[in-house]
């Protein structure tokens, strides 16, 4: 058995004299911490802050003109927390294994079969009629979702957990009417069900799912749309009025918004830590040698079949003392989401990463389109969002640069192809720009560097500023539009000897909406996706 076992934690408590900087965002109510706003930020984690290979040049610098200080450069992200360890079956034993239990899985999709069908009719029965859907279910159609949790009992017991290890107990719902968990597989949503019977926050898009959909509406699911603000408001409010009646179940949330290996504990979402009740922990861990039940980059299909083709799955269960937030973690959801982050990740004894669900969409996009090592554009977005309020749906069209700039293997773009991308020309300026992003001084940048030096300018004051000031500048007719013989003018001084075709590239990228003509909202636009062009309509900063 493998890691859970080990009784040598890798993160400790640290006293208030040796590590000031540690318990505030642990235990510590001083009133300096209340100034932390970043979820993860103060927590050990896998990755750190690192010098920069050379010193900042403020002379040299590009963007001198917004601000003199220098862009925030951490190390390069390490560990990929979705990664499945075992996607495909490997190695001997497995492969006879899976020969030995196919007869065995048969039986085990027949017995899911039959659970699932049973199951979904005794919800739909439940739901008959049921109008008032705002107010606790009654009394007697939750006696018959009774049947409903007997058969995901069953369902458990078909993907081979047999029997599931418990420590601890659950504490009263009057007591802790919240309960938040780490997430690794599809299997915790389930057992939770079958164990606590809770109201459960979900994406909206579940709620389309067959069968599933169903269930979770018994459930009183809280829909949420991670996109939209408007949802999240509203689904705190809901978790709020829930959490604060007894009549309704204990709420379920997984903060970290999407599953991972479970080797790593990634930045936890707030809407649990909100309301301010008390809340406890659950760990859930899989201990295994041949087979990692995490839904990382494995299908689902396949990891059903896996399961199914297993001796015995191994899960543990481990509840935690209740956390009783003191009057300022009351008022402070990111310190109490510090602290029940902590205590799961001490648990676990793993350490804490700033990676998000945004992440994950960065993963995806960069497996959309087939680049190599794909782990290699993840971020830690919960800390991007936290310095530059960049968004995943910013992000993503940051990445959407990036890759036209043609990373190599290693996930890295050279000056050519960097010049190329944001179609720039060699000269003085251009290379100043991309020394700005090169912080390690080799010759090449990452998407990290890339999209930090992005987010610096961009969120710059006098951003939003300079760049009407630029148009204004370049629209010499003020007729409210920028021709390309005005664009011409406007970049003769910080980029030399343009030809024709270099300034009808540059003027095809600034025309947003490709109406062969630049509106001052073009301009902006562009800017806003493209901020580190900035740099080339300032003369007064530029080379002579």
């Amino acid at each position: 058995m493998a890691d859970p076992d080990l009784s040598s934690p890798l993160i400790h408590h640290q006293s208030s004299i040796d590590q000031p900087e540690v318990v505030i965002s642990i235990g510590v109510d001083d009133d300096d911490s209340s100034s932390s706003t970043d979820s993860g930020l103060n927590l050990p984690s896998a990755v750190g802050v690192v010098p920069r290979g050379f010193q900042f040049d403020h002379c040299n610098n590009p963007y001198g003109f917004l601000s003199e200080t220098e862009p925030p450069v951490l190390g390069p992200t390490t560990v990929d927390p979705f990664r499945n360890n075992t996607p495909g079956v490997f190695g001997l034993y497995e492969a006879i294994k899976i020969v030995i239990c196919l007869p065995i899985a048969l039986v085990r999709l027949v017995l899911f079969g039959a659970s699932l069908a049973v199951g979904y009719l005794a919800t739909k029965l439940a739901l008959a009629g049921w109008k008032d859907k705002e107010n606790p279910m009654p009394l007697w159609r939750c006696r018959i979702m009774w049947i409903t949790r007997i058969c995901t009992r069953c369902i458990l017991f078909s993907f081979g957990y047999q029997w599931i290890r418990r420590k601890g107990k659950p504490a009263r719902r009057e007591i802790a009417p919240i309960v938040v968990s780490n997430h690794v597989s599809y299997i915790e949503p389930i057992f939770y069900f079958y164990e606590l019977s809770p109201t459960i926050v979900a994406s909206e898009s579940h709620d389309s799912l067959p069968f599933v959909g169903t269930i979770i509406r018994a459930m009183q699911v809280i829909y949420v749309n991670r996109f939209s603000q408007t949802s999240r408001k509203n689904a705190v409010h809901e978790i709020k009025r829930k959490a604060s009646c007894d009549r309704f179940p204990r709420l379920l949330l997984f903060p970290e918004g999407t599953t991972t290996n479970g080797k790593v504990l990634i930045s936890f979402q707030l809407g649990a830590f909100i309301p301010g009740y008390p809340i406890q922990p659950v760990v859930v861990r899989y201990p295994h040698v041949h087979f990692d039940q995490s839904w990382g980059n494995i299908s689902l299909v396949m990891l059903m079949f896996r399961m199914f083709t297993q001796f015995h799955n191994f899960m543990e269960v481990e509840y935690l003392p209740v956390i009783y937030p003191s009057e300022k973690q009351k008022q402070n959801a990111v310190r109490l989401s510090q602290k029940t982050s902590h205590a799961i990740a001490a648990s676990l004894n793993v350490v804490q990463t700033s990676h998000s669900y945004a992440d994950l969409m960065l993963l995806n996009k960069a497996t959309e389109l087939k680049l190599e090592n794909p782990s290699n554009y993840m971020v830690e977005m919960a800390k991007v969002e936290s310095l530059f309020h960049i968004s995943s749906l910013e992000a993503t069209r940051f990445l959407d640069t990036f890759v036209s700039m043609n990373p190599d293997s290693s996930g890295r773009v050279r000056l050519h192809d960097f010049l190329w991308g944001l179609r720039l020309k060699p000269c003085t300026l251009s290379k100043r720009i991309f020394e700005f992003i090169d912080v390690e001084k080799v010759g090449s940048i990452t998407f990290k560097q890339f999209l930090f030096a992005s987010g610096h300018v961009l969120t710059q004051p006098l951003f939003q500023q300079t760049c009407e000031l630029v148009f204004s500048h370049c629209d010499r007719d003020g007729d409210g539009y920028i021709t390309i013989q005005e664009l011409g003018d406007a970049l003769k001084n910080t980029i030399p000897n343009l030809n024709k075709a270099e300034i009808q590239g540059m003027y095809n990228l600034l025309d947003d909406d490709q109406d062969e003509r630049i509106s001052q909202n073009d301009l902006l636009t562009c800017l806003r996706r493209n901020p580190l062009l900035i740099a080339i309509f300032v003369p007064d900063f530029a080379p002579t």
